[in-house]
C-alpha cells in the first residue's frame, strides 16, 4: 500500500483554520518513512513553511484530485458539496452517517468512484472508544463563546452576537471571558448558573473547564451526565439556568432535554444555549428549538420566546478552531500512532473497523444514489 499522505488544505471553509496534521506529527511521519505531500493554504495556522522545513513537499491547493489514486487523501472537515466521484482513500470527518440532511450525496460518491472514507469520527479502539477527538477544545471554545453571548445579551438588548475570530492561544480566549463573566456579575450581582450535559466526557470536561476557570464560582456550574439525564427530559433545571452547554454524543433518539413547550415556563431564566454537539438537521436532536447552523459570522440564532430574556443558540460545527493551533496539536498528536499504520491500513484494526463501517453505510444507500 501507498506511503504517500496528501495533506489537503480546507477549501471551502474559509473559518476553518485547523489542520489533521501539524508540522510536528509531519515530522514524525516523515521520519517513519512516508512521503507528505501538504497543499498549500492562506488559511491553515500552521505557516507553509513550518511543514516544508521539517521535508514535506508543498502543492498546489486543490491539486488532490489529481494526485496518483494509491496516495490517501488527509483532510479535516467534508468536501465541498460537488457531485464527481471519488477515487481514493480519504481520511477526514463527513458528517454523513447519522442521515445528516443530504448524507446520501455525500456517501455516494465514493462507492461510485470505488473510493473508500474513513471517517476520523468514527476511529475506535478495542474498547470502542474514539482514539482522537477535538472533544476537549469543541467543549472548551463552546462554553466560552456561550459566556461571551451571555455578557452581551445584558449589555446590548436585542442585539444579535457579533462574529468572532480564531484566538492566537488560550490565554487570550480566557483573558475575554473572564472580563465577561465581571461585567455580567457587574450588572446581574451574579455569576451566571451553567449547567453542562455530558460533563463526565471530553467534550462537557472542556466546557466545565472553561467555565470554572474564567470565575464562574463551582456551585454555579451543574455537571450532569447520564444518570442525571436518566429520567428523561425536558428538564426544568435547563430552564432555571442562564447557560445550557450541551456536549452529548448523540447516537439515537432520546427524550428531548428542552423543547418550544418547556421555554413557556415562567420560571425561565436561561438565555443562551450552545449545541456544542451542533446535530442540527439530525431528525433526533435533543434541542428542537433551532434548525440552523450558526458560524464564527454568525455566531447565534434567535429563538422566538415569550417574555424576558431573550434567548439565542450557538450550534457552530467547527468550534475548536477558535482555539486552532492547541486543537490541531492535541487531536494531531492523538491520531499520530494510526496515522503511522496507513501504509497497512487494512491489517490494522483502527482502520480496519472504519472500513467495515463505510461499507455497512454504504450498503444504506439508495440504489438511485449509486
Amino acid at each position: 500500500m501507498s506511503k504517500t499522505l496528501h495533506l489537503r488544505s480546507e477549501l471551502g471553509k474559509e473559518l476553518e483554520h485547523r489542520s489533521a496534521l501539524t508540522p510536528s506529527t509531519t515530522k514524525a511521519l516523515i521520519e517513519a518513512g512516508y512521503t507528505i505531500n501538504v497543499e498549500r493554504s492562506p488559511q491553515r495556522i500552521f505557516d507553509d513553511s513550518d511543514y516544508a522545513d521539517v521535508g514535506a513537499t508543498l502543492v498546489p491547493e486543490n491539486t488532490w484530485r489529481e494526485a496518483p489514486k494509491d496516495h490517501i487523501i488527509i483532510g479535516l472537515k467534508e468536501l465541498p458539496v460537488e457531485t464527481f466521484a471519488l477515487e481514493h482513500v480519504h481520511v477526514q470527518f463527513a458528517h454523513c452517517y447519522k442521515q445528516q440532511a443530504g448524507w446520501e450525496k455525500v456517501l455516494a460518491r465514493f462507492p461510485r468512484g470505488k473510493g473508500v472514507l474513513l471517517d476520523l469520527e468514527f476511529l475506535t479502539d478495542d474498547r470502542r472508544r474514539r482514539v482522537a477527538a477535538f472533544g476537549y477544545h469543541a467543549g472548551f471554545a463552546g462554553a466560552a463563546l456561550a459566556i461571551l453571548n451571555w455578557a452581551w445579551q445584558l449589555e446590548h438588548k436585542d442585539e444579535p452576537f457579533p462574529s468572532v475570530e480564531s484566538y492566537d492561544n488560550e490565554n487570550a480566549l480566557l483573558t475575554d471571558v473572564e472580563k465577561a463573566v465581571a461585567r455580567g456579575k457587574e450588572k446581574t450581582g451574579k455569576a451566571p448558573r451553567v449547567l453542562v450535559i455530558g460533563a463526565l466526557g471530553r467534550c462537557g470536561g472542556g466546557a466545565v473547564d472553561l467555565c470554572k476557570r474564567a470565575g464562574v464560582p463551582e456551585e454555579n456550574v451543574l455537571e450532569w451526565d447520564m444518570a442525571e439525564t436518566a429520567k428523561g427530559g425536558p428538564f426544568p433545571e435547563i430552564i432555571e439556568s442562564d447557560i445550557f452547554v450541551n456536549c452529548i454524543y448523540l447516537t439515537s433518539k432520546i427524550p428531548n432535554f428542552v423543547d418550544m413547550k418547556s421555554l413557556e415556563s415562567a420560571s425561565r431564566k436561561l438565555s443562551v444555549v450552545c449545541d456544542v454537539s451542533a446535530d442540527t438537521t439530525n431528525p433526533n436532536n435533543p434541542i428542537p428549538i433551532y434548525d440552523v447552523a450558526t458560524t464564527f459570522t454568525k455566531p447565534t440564532v434567535p429563538v422566538p420566546v415569550k417574555g424576558e430574556p431573550s434567548l439565542s443558540v450557538i450550534s457552530i460545527d467547527h468550534l475548536p478552531s477558535l482555539l486552532p493551533r492547541e486543537a490541531s496539536e492535541e487531536f494531531s498528536k492523538a491520531l499520530l500512532p494510526h496515522l503511522k499504520q496507513l501504509k497497512d491500513w487494512r491489517r490494522d484494526p483502527v482502520w480496519a473497523r472504519a472500513e467495515k463501517l463505510f461499507q455497512d453505510k454504504v450498503s444504506s444507500l439508495p440504489k438511485s444514489e449509486l
